[in-house]
């Protein structure tokens, strides 16, 4: 699955940028303005692959289908439009894995499930992705992740065929929606792995510890 490789397509949160900790203040502010004692960061960030269900899940124990959940939601959002490029960084090592992956001339680019309502401004905000080929959001196509249409719509942007693309991700949906569109999948386990840790069972083609592992299975090294 990795020898003939023309781009390489990431996840966002938790594969190329740690974001869990703006996620976590964003759900711990609505904590503290109800008077509520704030949480440690630790218990947010297991949960941040998830997003909105994630964090309130952890704030306030609800989930989507309970009453109130859709205020809390974009009270959240709001939230975390307000600080959601103060505290998130890349990961160590994804600079220089993204700029190697520039000079061996592999166009790589980026498929979340995040909502262009925050990929976008957060992209534009950090030098790390001026060199990403396509973003792919939640909301870019009508199916958000385990599909693989979001990845078959990276793979048209960048005019190459799903199969010479490898596609990297620390949740299984990433792995799930890049076995469904016949792409090379890698899993990323420095990231949040969200409940179920057992990566065996996802079914990835590979897994790498840390982002600069990726260049090893490229043979770009």
């Amino acid at each position: 699955m990795f020898g003939d490789v023309h781009a390489v397509l990431f996840d966002l949160d938790g594969t190329l940028i740690d974001s869990a900790p703006d996620l976590g203040a964003a759900a711990d502010k609505m904590r503290t303005d109800r008077g509520l004692p704030s949480l440690p960061p630790a218990q947010y960030r297991p949960m941040a692959g998830a997003g909105a269900r994630g964090m309130l899940g952890v704030a306030f124990n609800v989930a989507p289908d309970d009453p109130g959940y859709d205020a809390l939601r974009e009270e959240f959002f709001v939230n975390y439009e307000n600080c959601m490029t103060q505290r998130t960084y890349a990961f160590e090592g994804v600079s220089d894995l993204l700029q190697a992956l520039v000079l061996k001339g592999l166009p790589w680019g980026v498929v979340t499930n995040k909502a262009s309502r925050f990929t976008d401004p957060l992209t534009r905000a950090m030098p790390l992705f001026a060199s990403a080929a396509t973003v792919i959001s939640g909301d870019t196509t009508p199916h958000a992740k385990p599909h693989p249409e979001p990845l078959f719509e990276a793979a048209r942007r960048l005019g190459v065929s799903a199969g010479r693309c490898v596609y990297v991700g620390d949740d299984e949906r990433d792995i799930v929606a890049g076995l469904a569109a016949g792409m090379g999948t890698v899993a990323a386990t420095y990231g949040y792995l969200g409940q179920q840790s057992d990566i065996g069972q996802w079914r990835a083609h590979a897994a790498i510890h840390s982002p600069l592992q990726l260049l090893n299975l490229l043979n770009c090294a």
